[in-house]
């Protein structure tokens, strides 16, 4: 094999394995299709369909700024809760959250996301309100983690992390209001 070869493998190699990546993990007996919203200059993702109780991964680009919502089997198309991302944002990680500003009554779409590896930080809740979550526009939610590779649970069955007691800062401590 060529040396050029070589190098092309390994490139591509290196490229497949740092694909970003959500794995959506179905808590309940509802089917449901996860449409994306790419930020103006983003690629367009196809929905996702995620069964009922089923893990589904989708792959996203490289440097994909967006979110996603969830729409129950049977309903309407209408946003609710987001799952909103940036991957290879500044200085390379990835940031996210769990929004509640479009609809904070949505509790049966996303609930919580964290990184596939560390499970910390988290955003979102288990159970809805809750302290974790994006609720107005200046809030101070947005986690941060060095990997490319997301959970996001779906519906109203207990979180694969019940029971951890993961502490989000209060938005008066970032501020210095203590």
């Amino acid at each position: 094999m060529k040396f050029a070869q070589v190098l092309s493998l390994l490139s591509s190699a290196a490229l497949a394995a740092a694909a970003n990546t959500v794995t959506f993990v179905s808590l309940d007996d509802t089917d449901r299709t996860i449409y994306f919203t790419p930020n103006a200059g983003r690629e367009e993702i196809d929905s996702v369909k995620v069964a009922a109780g089923d893990n589904v991964t989708a792959e996203i680009p490289d440097g994909w700024i967006g979110n996603w919502y969830s729409i129950s089997a049977g309903q309407p198309n209408v946003p609710g809760m987001l799952g909103e991302v940036a991957f290879q944002g500044w200085n390379g990680f990835t940031y996210f959250d769990v929004s509640a500003i479009v609809e904070p009554n949505d509790h049966d779409g996303v609930k919580e996301m964290y990184p596939l590896e560390a499970q910390t930080p988290t955003s979102g809740c288990e159970e809805f309100p809750c302290d974790n979550a994006y609720y107005v526009w200046d809030d101070v939610q947005t986690k941060v983690t060095p990997e490319t590779d997301l959970v996001c649970t779906l519906g109203s069955g207990a979180s694969p992390l019940s029971g951890r007691n993961d502490k989000s800062v209060k938005r008066d401590f970032v501020l210095g209001k203590f």
